[in-house]
């Protein structure tokens, strides 16, 4: 079978180390082009692996390269326009988190993935791992039994990705590290329930942190105008309509010890406590309450995020990490934003 045809569109970090280098290591993908606005950073991602065509403008390496999928790499707002222009030429969608910036964004991508008939897959990367794997079959298997009450964050104590970035620019991100970071463990944590539907969300959002001179490694935009209309911090209260609870807190800066992404998830039969990526399982097994440790280096990744977007195109399949689960996401952060805004429960 000839090789799939792909293209990546954005030449920054998570193009470079993520998506290119995932699809760099698959047999039956060719990468043919790249295109970002930054000619020189294209380029130079062009020479690492090395592939032939670079380009300024995405809807120029559209027109004239015959592509099978592409990666959307770019700041927030520009994932639902490339997408759609994409899709409007039967191209495939790996499309970074997260999916767009509001949910009237979201399901305009799902109508245009519809008609065209492609597929589009949100890159929601830490349902690929291994501890995520277990997590969900663990849970599919019965051994929390009822989830009631689930607890889910991402703090750092310093890590605002620049000030005057388009991180730090409502109107080109969406939000702060809600958008950034609660995208993914919110949509890891429902993933792991099979996507409950939804019946309110409570959340409050501060900005306490625009103006700290202590980036911790994270270096401050070299361009923009220093603008800073984001949350740092986001928490709030996520109620399901089958009576399960969710407790969320996310920033990207707090005067906390460290940094520290996290789930607990809490079963009648047993729970689940992950932390900056170890696992640990708590149960009663005869009458003696246990504490496991699982051992998830297995002798080979069960699921690869490239390696399934790819199997999906060639099977027809849908991709785990769906537009419509996407967009039933950004339904909760719209609601997150709003509620924070209006200091009131959003009922959905």
């Amino acid at each position: 079978m000839k090789k799939l045809r792909y293209a990546c569109v954005g030449a920054g970090a998570v193009a470079d180390y993520k998506h290119l280098l995932g699809y760099s290591r698959l047999k039956d993908v060719e990468i043919v082009a790249i295109s970002d606005p930054d000619v020189g950073a294209a380029k130079r991602l062009a020479e690492k692996y090395s592939i032939p065509h670079v380009y300024e403008n995405y809807e120029e390496m559209f027109e004239k390269e015959k592509l099978d999928l592409i990666s959307i790499c770019t700041p927030n707002y520009l994932h639902a326009p490339i997408s759609i222009k994409a899709m409007e030429k039967g191209i495939h969608i790996h499309c970074e988190k997260p999916m767009t910036l509001n949910a009237k964004e979201a399901h305009k991508v799902i109508e245009a993935k519809n008609k065209y008939k492609t597929k589009f897959m949100v890159g929601l990367n830490n349902r690929f791992t291994n501890e995520s794997y277990f997590v969900k079959k663990y849970i599919e298997e019965g051994y929390l039994g009822e989830i009631y009450h689930v607890k889910t964050g991402w703090r750092r104590r310093r890590g605002i990705p620049g000030k005057g970035g388009w991180f730090t620019t409502k109107k080109l991100s969406g939000g702060g590290p809600l958008i950034d970071l609660g995208v993914h463990f919110i949509d890891l944590v429902m993933y792991f329930m099979d996507y409950p539907e939804v019946k309110s969300v409570s959340a409050a959002t501060y900005s306490k942190f625009s103006n700290s001179t202590s980036w911790n490694g994270w270096s401050e935009a070299k361009s923009g105008n220093g603008i800073y209309n984001v949350e740092d911090m986001a928490v709030g209260f996520i109620r399901l309509k089958n009576g399960t609870t969710i407790d969320f807190e996310f920033s990207w800066a707090s005067n906390i010890e460290g940094d520290y992404n996290y789930y607990e998830i809490l079963g009648d039969k047993g729970g689940i406590w992950f932390k900056n990526g170890q696992i640990k399982v708590f149960s009663e097994v005869v009458n003696t309450l246990v504490d496991i440790i699982p051992n998830t280096n297995y002798p080979k990744k069960p699921l690869d995020e490239f390696e399934h977007f790819v199997n999906c195109i060639k099977e027809g399949k849908e991709p785990l990490a769906s537009a419509e689960e996407g967009a039933k996401l950004m339904e909760i952060i719209d609601a997150a934003y709003l509620s924070a805004e209006k200091g009131v429960e959003i009922v959905l």
